[in-house]
């Protein structure tokens, strides 16, 4: 049934308005229906039904809430949205957001995912909410570092570093765009980007494709020379990974790096 005007977002019981004035107080923008419970009681599920029905609260997923702020308008609270981070932040713990919404996030990328990638050590399906879809990548705990604190909306969220961003991508190129993405990242950033700290995250990470992509890239780049020292330790291990996940597995075998080129990056090509 369509709300009247004199019911949209007015005519607060004294329980909504209670709720609402607790979770203002603890500065929970977003809240599960746990938090409301602990509030409200027993009754608090049907206390944020009315809050949803009169769009003052905005349902994210079961269980899952977001308080519409006073100074988006009546009419506005339909289109209200939260920042997928926020939301992230919420689905899973321990987790830190990364990859391609990582890679987005510094300014590494001018692709814009659809998909919010969090890392986590838990096993955890994809999920989709307002329209948005929520992938989890499961980490072992030798992988599970390098993160940072970042504020989204005032609100702390855990995000992979700058380096870790890069090394992550270059384990997993399937969850930043397929390896161009991480390529173009390299060639366009490197002098903000400590390179060899990206060597370090790889050696403990315990993956040798990551080296394996990342010297490939630097020599295709013309990059090689200046980060040569880098990678002066490491030798290639014997097998060939594909140097794009994405890929189909067919092309040539790179002998240096111990690859299967199965993609052709074009840096000439990048600047135009």
């Amino acid at each position: 049934m369509p709300l009247s005007a004199n019911e949209y977002r007015f005519g607060l019981g004294k329980r909504e308005a209670s709720l609402l004035a607790v979770l203002a107080e603890g500065h929970k923008a977003v809240f599960s229906v746990e938090d409301a419970k602990s509030i409200a009681g027993s009754d608090a599920g049907e206390v944020v039904r009315r809050l949803v029905r009169k769009k003052w609260v905005l349902a994210l997923k079961r269980g899952l809430y977001a308080v519409v702020p006073l100074d988006v308008g009546v009419r506005a609270a339909d289109a209200f949205v939260v920042h997928n981070f926020v939301i992230a932040s919420l689905l899973v713990k321990p987790y830190y957001i990364g990859y391609w919404s990582a890679l987005n996030h510094h300014g590494l990328t001018e692709q814009i995912p659809r998909t919010t990638f969090l890392a986590t050590t838990k096993a955890k399906h994809s999920i989709e909410i307002l329209n948005a879809e929520y992938r989890f990548v499961t980490l072992t705990a030798r992988k599970f570092f390098g993160w940072e604190e970042v504020q989204v909306e005032g609100r702390p969220i855990t995000l992979s570093d700058p380096e870790k961003t890069i090394a992550d991508c270059l384990d997993h190129p399937e969850h930043c765009g397929g390896v161009e993405q991480v390529a173009r990242a390299l060639y366009f950033a490197h002098q903000e980007t400590q390179v060899a700290k990206v060597v370090a995250y790889a050696r403990r990470m315990g993956n040798g494709a990551i080296l394996k992509r990342l010297g490939f890239i630097l020599e295709a780049t013309g990059l090689l020379p200046r980060y040569e020292q880098a990678l002066a330790r490491f030798v290639p291990s014997l097998g060939f990974p594909s140097l794009d996940p994405l890929s189909p597995k067919r092309g040539r075998h790179n002998m240096r790096w111990r690859l299967l080129v199965n993609y052709e990056l074009d840096p000439e090509g990048w600047r135009y």
